[in-house]
């Protein structure tokens, strides 16, 4: 009576299995990523549903009737979240000889804000950025006409102050370049007291002929949140796909086993590699 042998395809088996067996670390990995991508995906939902409420909120805001700024006492409480762009009211006197010129590019082309102090009865004063002027009547002798030296009552858009400069550059005061709207800079290079904290953009009914043009405020608030929530959520549903196909994907392949009869003919040819089945040989 024969001895039957089995012999298993031991090294292929090994490999196969290694293959599809990621690493530990591999694995916490992915794990981490996707829970990652997750979180991600969530932040820019909820990032989306503030940015949808601060529009509205600034469209309420904006085309609001005008109410007087508010008063000096309540200066310090002033935040860009409670009070920027509320559409307010001011009566005053110009101080046009300590006006400051601002770089600006508006849809009427390059050229500068004209930032005019304003002195209120109680001897408090408002920066009003008046609006804009070209370069060829930067000089304050060309639009004379439209510089009033009366009281004026002047109605727009309450702006936060913009301290340091603009994109790259900053203010300049000791040469007279300004970038940004910084209050706290101009006052001091103009030697203005009990300013407030914030300016006011004039709105087209304030403008005066010959003067700056008014009403150029550009409100716009990018919202592209939507897009980058279903990019991190895309890119985690790749990743669990991968993930699917590591572990998961042997269990839909068929296993194939070889079994010979001892003696056969094609016994001794021995099949290895990660498909080889049980192998029956004589002794």
């Amino acid at each position: 009576m024969s001895e039957h042998r089995t012999v298993t395809g031991k090294a292929g088996g090994t490999r196969g299995k290694a293959a599809r067996s990621p690493s530990l670390w591999l694995t916490v990995l992915s794990l981490t990523a996707i829970a990652l991508l997750i979180a991600l995906g969530v932040w820019q939902i909820e990032r989306r549903a503030w940015k949808l409420a601060l529009i509205d909120r600034v469209e309420h805001r904006v085309h609001a009737p005008a109410v007087p700024i508010p008063s000096a006492a309540s200066w310090p409480t002033i935040t860009a979240a409670n009070d920027e762009y509320r559409h307010v009211s001011v009566t005053g006197r110009f101080l046009h000889d300590r006006e400051t010129l601002v770089q600006a590019v508006t849809e009427e082309g390059p050229g500068y804000w004209v930032l005019t102090p304003l002195l209120r009865s109680d001897g408090t004063q408002v920066l009003i950025n008046r609006g804009f002027v070209p370069s060829e009547r930067r000089d304050a002798s060309t639009r004379r006409n439209g510089n009033p030296n009366g009281q004026v009552e002047i109605t727009g858009l309450l702006r936060m102050t913009e301290p340091k400069g603009g994109f790259l550059r900053n203010n300049v005061p000791q040469h007279n370049r300004w970038y940004s709207r910084d209050v706290a800079a101009i006052a001091a290079a103009r030697g203005l007291h009990e300013v407030a904290p914030f300016f006011v953009d004039a709105d087209a009914g304030s403008q005066i002929a010959g003067g700056p043009i008014g009403g150029l405020t550009v409100i716009r608030f990018p919202n592209n949140h939507l897009i980058y929530a279903l990019t991190w959520f895309a890119l985690a549903f790749m990743l669990v796909g991968r993930l699917f196909v590591t572990f998961g994907g042997g269990l839909f392949r068929r296993k194939r086993f070889v079994h010979e009869p001892a003696g056969g003919s094609d016994a001794a040819a021995r099949r290895t590699g990660s498909d080889a089945g049980t192998i029956v040989e004589p002794t």
